[in-house]
């Protein structure tokens, strides 16, 4: 049986078998403060839930349309797509992209309806780190470059707190936006990473903040969910990088998730094992690297078309907005 969710009696079910922090309850939470609507469906065997997916919905600007997102869920079911795309059919949604939290292991997508998404908006490929092998085989596992930038930090006094507070939050964001100015990248607004802080920071949100002479030089907003560490923000100052302060905090990171009792370390996206080094994801894709990650290709990004009238023309504006934004 498939059914929508809106009783929060079944958050603890519910977060126990999401497979990803974009899936769980409290992200739904926060996402509608934003003022971004919510959708929850369970399928069920009797009354117990067996699979959950966390819908986004976004309105299209200047239009009665909106569009639905499904990010990092399970595959969904034949029956969980058709129950999606009546819902989608009932409430103007255009289309619902969904981008599985699966990896690609020779997956062959078995839904007829769904179509390679020619918008795809996570990466293809993520960089993860093994987190059940002792710190001496991490270490070893690093490229010698990476350990060598760790020492170093530890040498020239570098320290790593976490610092999951209000005032370690703000530091974060601080450098973040530094940071994103800096690579003239489009990052998420303060509102988006505050409101998220707000909700996830008694269960999943966890703040980093390395520091050098008293000065915080770099900090990551990191999210443990379910025996996993996730990297999805981060950001460094401009001065003093020269004591590789980022390099520690990886690996204090790193330790965080194994104290913690992590078994993998995902960093979130990332080119793939070939990429070009003029491509402008190529440093932080080779940052990682150093880290002994790796590299882990995802199924990918589908779109179930709701208003095959509607869709086209949607997915031509997109792209040529992408285009003027340089995304």
């Amino acid at each position: 049986m498939i059914r929508l969710i809106q009783d929060e009696a079944l958050k603890a079910e519910w977060n126990k078998i999401a497979t990803h922090p974009m899936q769980s309850w409290e992200w739904g939470v926060a996402r509608e403060k934003m003022g971004v609507g919510v959708v929850r469906v369970g399928e069920f065997d009797g009354e117990v839930i067996i699979s959950s997916f966390q819908m986004t919905v976004h309105s299209v600007p200047y239009s009665p349309f909106y569009i639905g997102y499904l990010p990092r869920s399970s595959m969904p079911s034949s029956q969980t797509i058709k129950f999606l795309e009546d819902y989608g059919k009932n409430h103007n949604l255009i289309y619902i992209k969904i981008e599985p939290n699966l990896r690609n292991s020779n997956f062959k997508i078995q839904i007829s309806n769904l179509i390679n998404s020619p918008t795809p908006l996570f990466p293809a490929w993520t960089q993860v780190i093994d987190l059940t092998k002792s710190e001496t085989e991490l270490l070893a596992k690093m490229k010698p470059k990476t350990r060598y930038n760790i020492k170093l930090a530890q040498k020239k006094g570098v320290t790593v707190r976490e610092m999951t507070t209000e005032e370690g939050f703000e530091i974060f964001i601080k450098l973040y936006f530094e940071t994103c100015k800096r690579q003239h990248y489009a990052g998420h607004n303060y509102n988006y990473h505050k409101t998220l802080f707000t909700e996830l920071k008694n269960t999943i949100s966890h703040v980093l903040v390395a520091y050098y002479n008293d000065t915080p030089i770099a900090a990551y907003h990191l999210f443990k969910f379910n025996d996993v560490l996730y990297y999805p923000y981060g950001g460094s100052s401009d001065q003093y990088r020269e004591v590789m302060g980022a390099n520690l905090l990886m690996w204090e990171a790193m330790k965080f998730g194994k104290a913690n009792g992590c078994k993998s370390f995902d960093l979130w996206g990332s080119l793939s094992p070939a990429y070009d080094s003029n491509n402008i994801w190529s440093g932080f894709t080779r940052f990682k690297e150093g880290f002994g990650t790796r590299f882990v290709e995802m199924v990918g990004s589908y779109d179930l078309v709701v208003n095959n009238l509607l869709y086209k023309p949607l997915i031509l504006v997109q792209k040529i907005r992408e285009k003027f934004l340089g995304a």
